[in-house]
């Protein structure tokens, strides 16, 4: 894990989920998955979004890489994972399942966090993927 996850993720769990720095102000989860290859749980933050009782969305966006990330490749192997959720008091640990989202789902998604963070629409720019993956990650 490189020094900047790590100290997002000290600083969630310092902060009861709410970290702070690059990440003040914004909705943080911490992705526990099962790596691809490796079989080995791997862990890393993430911004996201959720609504109401709704399923929390994450962005393979690897900040407009021309490449998909690792932990989007883990997912795809083994979606059910767990997620740590916090309100700035308690963090909460929940199993959900991934799902890659396709088509109008995916633009919608995509396009209310691009609206609400506006460095998505940057790296949609960015990147020479086609599109920059969605994954609903709901409850088991």
């Amino acid at each position: 894990m490189n020094d900047f996850n790590a100290t997002v993720i000290a600083d969630f769990k310092a902060n009861g989920g709410k970290p702070g720095g690059y990440f003040a102000n914004a909705p943080v989860l911490l992705l526990h998955s099962i790596g691809a290859k490796s079989g080995e749980e791997r862990l890393q933050p993430l911004m996201y979004q959720k609504d109401g009782d709704g399923p929390w969305y994450i962005f393979a966006s690897y900040a407009g890489g021309p490449n998909n990330p690792a932990w989007y490749h883990n997912l795809l192997a083994n979606p059910d994972v767990e997620i740590e959720v916090g309100d700035g008091d308690t963090i909460t640990r929940i199993p959900v399942r991934a799902r890659v989202l396709e088509g109008e789902d995916r633009a919608a998604i995509y396009a209310e966090q691009a609206r609400r963070f506006p460095q998505f629409a940057d790296y949609e720019q960015k990147t020479s993927r086609e599109v920059i993956p969605v994954i609903e990650l709901t409850r088991r």
